[in-house]
């Protein structure tokens, strides 16, 4: 069990690129367009790993350490997130609690980088992150302590185990915690309808923006890590919508990675069929995902 319990960090270590390929491709199929290879991202990273990195005599040590500090505190948290129903690495009562600070130092760490700069447009991207994760980080807690409830556990991987049992009895609030979930989902990871990866316009960037200055090494710790994020939270979604647990260790992990892929498959399809909100509108949509979660934590309590 010991030896089994390493497998959802390696896995998500080598597989996190692949949903973001997976995203890439299934855009490319709905427009009609053969699309960069699956593996396009782990071309790309090993391309940036070979190139310098170019730094502004206006900028000190914090941004040469915040894309390190960040991919640290995706790795950390790939430790503390299970998949398939099984334990991860690093089990304690109160994880989710440090997983939660984990995402946050990351951001923090990005945001200072930023500002490190000196420059205006880095800026106003620094400041919708902040203004927009104050809204995110309240809809996770509550989801993941409507969780806790649920399950009568403090620690993610026990929390996980038990998802299949607390939909036999509490469907509704499982059902909420899962869009709410997703809600938080697409807004950690800076895809539409939040914010758009693939824009170039400055004045409607929120994460893209922060990174324009980075390159090289530094920014393929910093994709890579997004990548992470992306896997770490999709694993949590994944975890409800997916609660299969067979009693074979493969299986269940085979089963998680499968939902996966096709969350990153939905992905695509939303990012393909609808447009970025207005920054105006993003607040409502980040509100209702904490309603959802405040609901789901009140349906547990009754």
């Amino acid at each position: 069990m010991a030896v089994v319990s390493f497998l959802p960090p390696l896995l998500a270590l080598a597989g996190a690129p692949l949903l973001l390929g997976v995203i890439n491709r299934t855009k490319a199929v709905v427009a009609g367009r053969i699309g960069q290879p699956l593996l396009q991202v782990y071309f790309d990273l090993a391309k940036l790993l070979r190139k310098g990195a170019v730094y502004s005599r206006t900028t000190t040590w914090i941004f040469r350490a915040a894309p390190c500090v960040g991919l640290a505190a995706m790795l950390s948290a790939a430790t503390l997130v299970p998949l398939g129903g099984g334990a991860a690495p690093v089990a304690f009562a109160g994880d989710l609690v440090l997983f939660a600070y984990l995402l946050g130092v990351s951001r923090v760490f990005t945001v200072l980088a930023a500002l490190d700069t000196g420059s205006s447009f880095e800026g106003m991207g620094a400041s919708r992150e902040v203004t927009f994760s104050a809204l995110a980080e309240p809809a996770l807690l509550l989801a993941l302590a409507a969780l806790a409830r649920q399950t009568g556990s403090l620690s993610l991987s026990a929390m996980y185990a038990r998802i299949g049992v607390g939909w036999t009895t509490a469907a509704p609030a499982f059902a909420l915690l899962a869009g709410a979930l997703l809600l938080v989902f697409l807004t950690e990871n800076s895809r539409i309808p939040i914010d758009d990866p693939t824009t170039h316009l400055e004045l409607t960037m929120i994460h893209e923006v922060m990174v324009l200055d980075h390159g090289g090494p530094d920014l393929a710790c910093i994709l890579y890590g997004s990548a992470l994020k992306l896997w770490l939270l999709g694993a949590l979604l994944v975890g409800i919508l997916v609660p299969i647990r067979s009693g074979s260790a493969g299986l269940d992990v085979a089963a998680a990675v499968g939902g996966l892929l096709t969350l990153a498959m939905l992905i695509g399809l939303i990012e393909s069929s609808m447009a970025r909100l207005r920054l105006t509108r993003v607040p409502q949509f980040l509100v209702g995902a904490g309603v959802m979660s405040a609901v789901a934590l009140l349906l547990t309590l009754r």
